[in-house]
């Protein structure tokens, strides 16, 4: 089975962000001369992904906007003769076909997923967060370096990072088997363990592959921490009829949904931008 699909949840409010998502998504922030979501999206098309389904919530039509391929101001760049810009913005989705859905109710990231089953049907699919933005060190995307194991392994991997130690009562946090360079066997998921009880240092981190078994784990899960659907209580149940995998990837995340993290992602990319990375610089 290849993975083809891909579920990006992009309901959330942005509390964090606020008063910036007020009336703005978080997930159509601009880092650099790009929105948050666009990222996302070129990571997953870099992939292999064809086909994507975005949760969305009321309020965020800016997002389908976006993608549309007949927008607003297409007459003003036709009547300037500006056709490159305006093919451009048609093709910000390449040839990959993006649908939405309304989350009705933000019910957590596993009712977010959930919205997806009529899409992805009997096949695997990926999840990549509507709020974080993973860079890789290699020149296979992060969610191609997952991908590559759910191809050896036909069965659902996960990203994880190390994080401080500190830091992981903030997370999910693996219990798993080192099998190959960065790859493991998970045994456990232990949701926002103290720092005694960490089995490791490895958080989940915004990019998952599953098979789609994972939908009838979702259609027994109680509502959990937050009084949320937690997609956390989901792998665990999955764990009990089929392997999971986690890859510690090579790349870096960035959180933008947060303001210090938003700006440390602005700086990052800027600096490294084709156009203004020397600009930046001086």
């Amino acid at each position: 089975m290849k993975v083809k699909k891909a579920i990006i949840p992009a309901a959330g409010l942005g509390t964090r962000m606020l008063p910036a998502t007020k009336s703005v998504p978080k997930e159509m922030l601009t880092i650099v001369d790009r929105p948050v979501i666009q990222y996302i999206v070129e990571e997953a098309i870099a992939s292999g992904i064809s086909e994507i389904l975005m949760a969305i919530s009321k309020g965020k039509k800016a997002i389908q906007d976006h993608f549309a391929s007949d927008f607003p101001n297409a007459p003003y760049y036709e009547q300037k003769g500006k056709h490159e810009v305006l093919e451009k913005l048609r093709g910000l989705a390449g040839d990959c076909e993006i649908t939405f859905v309304e989350q009705e109710e933000l019910k957590g990231l596993g009712d977010a997923v959930y919205c997806g089953k009529e899409f992805a049907g009997n096949d695997p699919f990926a999840v990549l967060l509507g709020d974080a933005i993973c860079q890789s060190a290699t020149d296979r995307p992060v969610l191609g370096q997952l991908i590559d194991v759910f191809d050896q392994q036909q069965s659902s991997v996960v990203a994880v990072q190390e994080v401080p130690l500190e830091k992981v009562s903030r997370y999910g946090i693996m219990d798993g088997t080192l099998i190959d360079e960065g790859t493991y066997r998970v045994n456990q998921w232990v949701e926002k363990p103290s720092v005694k009880a960490a089995p490791s240092r490895l958080a989940i981190a915004a990019r998952y592959v599953f098979t789609p078994e994972i939908f009838h784990c979702l259609e027994n899960t109680t509502v959990g921490y937050g009084n949320e659907i937690q997609l956390t209580d989901a792998m665990h149940q999955l764990l009990e009829t089929q392997e999971s995998y986690a890859v510690k990837f090579q790349g870096t995340r960035f959180d933008v949904g947060n303001p210090l993290d938003f700006v440390k992602a602005n700086l990052h990319f800027v600096s490294r931008h084709e156009e203004y990375g020397a600009g930046f610089k001086d």
